[in-house]
């Protein structure tokens, strides 16, 4: 459901800019195998996005879905869905280039991409908010399950819980793919 509700999103925003677009696939898996879309699953993932093949890749189980609020699950799906939509703009192919020619500033441009992919997340969820009968409550906890996902102590690839938490609600508050230019934002803002 929450995945045809992502394409239905995207869809819409694609028309608008007069893109092409194109819906992902979507596995589900009881427990991590041991090779993913051609790769191995990623240590520690509870979802991610295999952007060779257009798949998304869920785990069934875990924290992820066990723990935290009961929205968390949609803020991961469209955080996944939001490297989909990174893949078919060209910004996934733009971003490779870029730590191609930098590689000094890899770790840095990749919390930029998975940044923008947060916010991104942020504007799919601020552009259904209103039919999902939740309560400013429920987004604050959804806010603070992304903040507690911050890797503020960790190898620094997703982003300080403080920026996921900024990126998430900057774009659920424009509701716009416009307001998600991680590539532009200060250090500070995808440290």
């Amino acid at each position: 459901m929450i995945a045809k509700c992502l394409d239905k999103s995207w869809s819409a925003h694609f028309a608008r800019a007069g893109l092409a677009f194109r819906k992902p696939t979507v596995r589900f898996y009881d427990e991590p195998e041991q090779r993913v879309c051609g790769v191995r699953w990623p240590s520690g993932a509870s979802a991610f996005y295999c952007t060779e093949r257009g798949t998304l890749v869920f785990l069934l189980t875990g924290d992820w879905i066990e723990g935290r609020t009961d929205l968390y699950p949609l803020k991961v799906a469209a955080h996944e869905y939001a490297h989909h939509v990174q893949s078919l703009t060209g910004i996934r192919r733009h971003y490779e280039a870029r730590i191609r020619a930098d590689h000094a500033r890899q770790a840095e441009l990749g919390r930029r991409y998975e940044l923008q992919a947060d916010c991104l997340s942020g504007v799919f969820i601020g552009s259904v908010w209103g039919s999902l009968s939740r309560s400013q409550d429920d987004w604050a906890a959804v806010v603070e399950a992304t903040r507690a996902t911050g890797d503020d102590d960790d190898r620094r690839s997703h982003g300080t819980g403080g920026n996921r938490a900024y990126w998430l609600k900057r774009g659920f508050t424009a509701v716009s793919p416009a307001a998600c230019d991680t590539w532009r934002a200060a250090p500070s803002r995808v440290s």
